[in-house]
């Protein structure tokens, strides 16, 4: 988009006529928003690779840092086994999650390799960083408590993708928002009051009550479009983990209408 735009206006310039300012859009669009789409899709033939390294770094941070507090409870094994059948994993990578689980959970786990192993998915796809700590907050917070040492190596982890601290709180309140909006069990803490649900759902999109109507449809869209799942699979997300991602934008598409409705 940003090279159609750029194109247009230096067709209008250089040409005086609107016949000039669309092939300028056109060549734009060719030669930058085109790539820069490309940019952002692995190549087919890569594909494979990159979903199993998503898939490999999900479960053996996730073990990493369920075993960060020096044990590894029941509940935390059931509840994690429970999120595996949520997301819909068949019974092939549910037995390869829980061996990586067991990997990552290994005194000579090296969390510094892991982290640069999957930067050659996170420099290509940036968003996939992001749904990367979204499964490992959601994962590491599934017992209800989010320990100050899970939380150290969940910081570790998105300083190493080039989250800021403030960006990192925000995705923090991000997630607990839409998950106290879906209604999760786990996070659900009694009946919510129509206020405090719909502040919930201004949290769930990142954006304050007091952001104009444009704003709140710009931050929609935006995690809409990071959540779509064609996207998500071209990016390297597993098929059977799409799921996840699908419930997601439905938690997304359920806030916003809240908030629209509030404001009809």
């Amino acid at each position: 988009m940003i090279g159609t735009i750029i194109g247009f206006i230096l067709g209008w310039v250089f040409a005086k006529k609107l016949v000039g300012a669309l092939f300028g859009a056109a060549l734009g669009y060719y030669f930058y928003d085109r790539k820069r789409k490309a940019f952002n899709r692995i190549p087919k033939e890569q594909l494979h690779d990159a979903q199993e390294l998503f898939f490999k770094t999900v479960f053996t941070l996730l073990g990493h840092i369920a075993k960060a507090d020096g044990h590894i409870s029941e509940i935390e094994v059931k509840l994690t086994e429970a999120y595996m059948e949520k997301m819909g994993l068949s019974a092939d990578h549910k037995r390869e999650a829980i061996r990586l689980f067991k990997v990552g959970t290994a005194p000579q786990f090296d969390l510094q390799e892991a982290l640069r192993e999957f930067q050659s998915i996170a420099r290509r796809s940036p968003n996939m960083a992001q749904i990367l700590l979204v499964h490992l907050v959601n994962l590491a917070h599934i017992d209800g408590v989010l320990d100050q040492t899970e939380l150290n190596i969940l910081r570790d982890v998105a300083a190493s993708f080039g989250f800021s601290q403030t960006a990192f709180e925000q995705l923090l309140r991000m997630i607990a928002a839409q998950n106290r909006f879906s209604g999760d069990q786990q996070y659900q803490q009694g009946n919510h009051q129509q206020t405090d649900h719909l502040a919930d759902a201004y949290e769930a999109l990142g954006v304050s009550p007091s952001a104009t109507d444009a704003e709140i449809k710009k931050a929609y869209r935006k995690l809409m479009s990071q959540y779509h799942p064609d996207k998500l699979i071209g990016q390297g997300l597993p098929d059977d983990m799409v799921k996840a991602a699908t419930e997601r934008s439905q938690e997304i598409q359920a806030a916003y209408d809240l908030i629209k409705k509030s404001r009809a």
